[in-house]
């Protein structure tokens, strides 16, 4: 849990509404987007291959503000940097409702970004710090709940919304909620800081970790037009591997560094980190690649609302099997859990690395439950054992570490399955293949590569070795593996390991 402070005078029933309502709409903001690229694509004039940037940018900023969100409200106020984040929030739905070009929806998802992790970060804290005992665990079990329904329900609200609404409807929708958050943390939320915490903030390692990730992207997207040898390619590459050296150099002098080294000791974080990394990842380069499949004429040519309720069995399936996860990890273990979890995952998308034109719905959707399952069965233990493999007072430091590594799983994967997805297609194209044969051959393509990435995964699992305490299969541990796609939360197993219970041995 979050540091710092005793329990407030807010009135906890507030405090629980409006953290979860915001977490419920961020997260579903989130998922719904790859849904309406193919519409905001069509009005505003810009490529779905540009338009990734709406995916991939949010995660990208957001990899580099989650941790600082959070250190920010310790220090200056939850309340006050939760405030802002939700007004960031509403601007930037109101740019990208506004806007009439592919660069004006790109800029407000890289504001969101920031915005989300900043809602997602001191919500948390928020609700942490209002609450004792008991009531605690309910209610961030609570919010863990809303953040899964509202991951899981965003691409079909999506679908509806383009449906009713066009695609702006969204984005109106959600910064009317977001308003409402506001009026209701400022009636009901009382303000709370760490006085504890050191007032220096690592905005250095914030800036490293963005200039690390966005030249990598750039070179992702562009270097098949620049060429793979090209200066400009080689530039962004050398840019990225800089900034990741200057990160490390930085983080070693900082007082209160945004990612601590030594953590890095410790196999079974660096292990489930890496898994976490991979899950998030690959669920969210699906969801980019389906959504874009499943609506383009030349493949299935379904509506938004239709792909919307397509996507469902991979969503749902993520909160379905949630409820059976932890018991099933204090059984077989969690690493064990893990390892079956991305073997699952990875034959999904081996299953549609073999699509075939000819393929309707039907054909896709045991890939998409094996994908989902397998997700499912893999996330809850990771989150987990992240959390539970280091002592109390570094729980903290330990969520975040595997928080940001969902963002920059998410940005890195996406950019580049939608660059194996967009060359592959201009390849077989100019080959003179036709549209629906070049279409299928760049879904399964990027598929077979999210599959190898997925079996990379396996390993990930023995990395993380046997040395951390199981979560006991509460409600809300349930919880906790439920949201496990978007947000760590700490289970009954975080902060009781001691002793040799930690693996600190080199990696």
């Amino acid at each position: 849990m979050p540091g710092g402070g005793a329990p407030t005078a807010s009135r906890a029933g507030g405090v629980l509404a409006a953290t979860c309502l915001s977490t419920l709409v961020v997260n579903a903001n989130t998922s719904a987007v790859t849904i309406l690229l193919p519409a905001i694509s069509a009005d505003t004039g810009t490529d779905v291959t540009t338009l990734q940037w709406a995916v991939t940018g949010y995660s990208l900023v957001g990899a580099a503000c989650i941790i600082t969100s959070g250190s920010l409200g310790d220090v200056f106020g939850r309340k006050r940097v939760f405030q802002l984040g939700l007004l960031l929030f509403v601007a930037s739905c109101i740019l990208i409702a506004l806007s009439t070009s592919g660069a004006g929806v790109i800029v407000g998802r890289l504001i969101q970004g920031a915005a989300g992790s900043t809602i997602l970060a001191c919500g948390l804290s928020l609700l942490s710090v209002a609450n004792e005992g008991e009531a605690q665990l309910r209610a961030v079990s609570l919010w863990g709940a809303a953040a899964a329904v509202g991951a899981a329900a965003g691409p079909l609200l999506g679908g509806v919304l383009v449906e009713l609404t066009g695609w702006q409807g969204l984005f109106w929708i959600d910064a009317g909620v977001a308003v409402v958050c506001m009026v209701m943390t400022y009636a009901t939320v009382a303000e709370s800081r760490d006085p504890n915490r050191s007032h220096s903030i690592d905005y250095a390692g914030t800036v490293l970790i963005a200039l690390t990730l966005a030249p990598l992207i750039l070179a992702m997207s562009r270097g098949s037009a620049w060429g793979w040898a090209s200066v400009a390619t080689l530039g962004c590459l050398a840019l990225s591997v800089a900034s990741a050296f200057a990160f490390v150099a930085v983080e070693r002098r900082v007082s209160v560094p945004l990612l601590d080294l030594a953590l890095l000791r410790n196999r079974v974080l660096v292990g489930s980190t890496i898994a976490i990394l991979i899950g998030a990842g690959t669920i969210n380069a699906l969801m980019y690649l389906v959504s874009l499949y499943f609506q383009n004429p030349d493949a299935l040519g379904f509506s938004p609302l239709q792909a919307g309720l397509a996507t469902l069995p991979a969503t749902a399936g993520l909160v379905a099997i949630a409820p059976f996860v932890p018991k099933l990890a204090a059984r077989i273990g969690g690493r064990q859990l893990v390892a079956v979890g991305f073997l699952l995952s990875g034959a999904g998308f081996a299953l549609v690395g073999l699509v075939d034109p000819d393929w309707r719905y039907g054909r896709f959707l045991l890939p998409l439950v094996a994908v989902a399952v397998g997700m499912g069965l893999s996330n809850g233990p990771a989150s987990s054992a992240s959390t539970a493999c280091v002592p109390e007072n570094q729980v903290g430091s330990a969520s975040g570490v595997s928080n940001m590594a969902r963002y920059v799983g998410a940005s890195v994967a996406t950019a580049l399955a939608a660059t194996i997805y967009g060359t592959v297609i201009a390849d077989r194209t100019a080959q003179g293949l036709p549209a629906s044969d070049a279409m299928a051959s760049g879904l399964g393509a990027a598929s077979w590569v999210m599959a190898g990435i997925s079996f990379a995964g396996f390993l990930a699992a023995f990395l993380m070795g046997r040395r951390y305490r199981e979560a006991q299969g509460t409600l809300g541990d349930a919880a906790a593996a439920a949201a496990a796609h978007t947000h760590t939360l700490p289970t009954t197993a975080s902060g009781t390991v001691t002793g040799t219970a930690t693996e600190t041995s080199p990696v």
